[in-house]
């Protein structure tokens, strides 16, 4: 039986600690042929680390990396391709129609799951391949893909060794900060579970903001929605026009964010309050830029489940994906 949402998300210091074990002792054999570009394959809890990986390597990584959440991958991917299989259950439909489609090119592929076809395909195959503990939510195993990515990125030579140092700094500082964390995002949970929440963040933090959305999606049963600055003063901005208290803002900063972008939120600050007086920033805390994401991470997967605990929801269930895999299925 999975634990509670609740006691799910208190342990995602420890979970991170046993991710980074797992793979520290990871084999990663390295490719004869160079590696030109790397794309990481995966949908939901078991995408999102992608995401945040590409985020954390940005200033690490010399070949371009993208995140594909499709049945389909990119026309780029050939024998110089890294790809990345990452499925938490290793059942997902569009992971593996995307991992045949990566082996008929003959890309190099390592595979991260807890099982099901994905390994039973890697250990036939003899592809590399990571296997973390399963059992629970993927959206709950953020940590264990997330580490396991930087891993195979690391031990193939693609980033140095700095993105796995800071990594290994965050179950401490989680730890250190978990009261303080708990009781922010409980407060905030309470001017936020009636309303409709619209997260603004800068560009380069974005994947921080669409595991928000995500994690209020699934925890929460709400809607809402996400758009980074500087993108949304572009177009979004000019949809601000009808008063309407059900909307709420969330800005997340950082008090090292780019000066112009600093500009730009306190200029849509002063726009926004036209429209609802339901504004909410949230600062980071941390020493560097992966400390400061894990750390709104942290607090966005708390405040998803105290939502869900005042609108009186099981964070834990899925039960309408659940209906659209039994309905899938009927016609396959």
């Amino acid at each position: 039986m999975e634990d509670k949402m609740d006691k799910l998300i208190e342990q995602f210091s420890n979970q991170l600690r046993e991710a980074i074990s797992i793979g520290e002792q990871s084999l990663i054999n390295k490719t004869t042929l160079e590696i030109r570009n790397i794309l990481i394959t995966g949908l939901g809890g078991s995408g999102i680390g992608g995401n945040l990986a590409n985020q954390f390597c940005e200033h690490e990584l010399e070949v371009p990396l993208m995140v594909n959440k499709d049945y389909f991958i990119p026309g780029f991917v050939n024998k110089h391709t890294l790809v990345i299989i990452s499925s938490y259950s290793g059942n997902t439909e569009e992971t593996l129609q995307a991992f045949n489609e990566a082996e008929a090119k003959g890309a190099h592929i390592v595979c991260i799951s807890s099982g099901g076809k994905v390994i039973e395909i890697a250990k036939d195959k003899g592809y590399d391949h990571i296997l973390i503990p399963g059992g629970n939510p993927p959206r709950t195993c953020l940590g264990y893909s997330l580490t396991q990515q930087l891993f195979i990125l690391y031990k193939l030579g693609l980033i140095s060794e700095r993105p796995i140092a800071s990594l290994k700094q965050i179950p401490d500082f989680l730890d250190k900060h978990e009261k303080n964390i708990q009781n922010l995002a409980r407060d905030l949970a309470e001017d936020l579970f009636d309303k409709m929440p619209i997260i603004y963040i800068n560009a380069k933090m974005e994947p921080v903001a669409v595991r928000l959305r995500q994690q209020l999606n699934e925890n929460s049963k709400i809607l809402c929605w996400h758009h980074v600055i500087p993108e949304m003063n572009h177009n979004e901005l000019v949809g601000w026009r009808n008063e309407d208290q059900n909307l709420a803002v969330i800005i997340f900063r950082n008090e090292d964010d780019y000066d112009k972008i600093q500009k730009r939120i306190e200029i849509n600050k002063g726009i926004f309050e036209k429209y609802t007086s339901n504004l909410f920033e949230i600062y980071s805390i941390g020493e560097n830029d992966i400390e400061k994401a894990m750390y709104f991470i942290h607090l966005g997967d708390w405040i998803s489940y105290f939502i869900a605990e005042l609108r009186e929801m099981d964070a834990t269930e899925v039960n309408v994906i659940d209906f659209l895999k039994s309905e899938l299925k009927k016609t396959s």
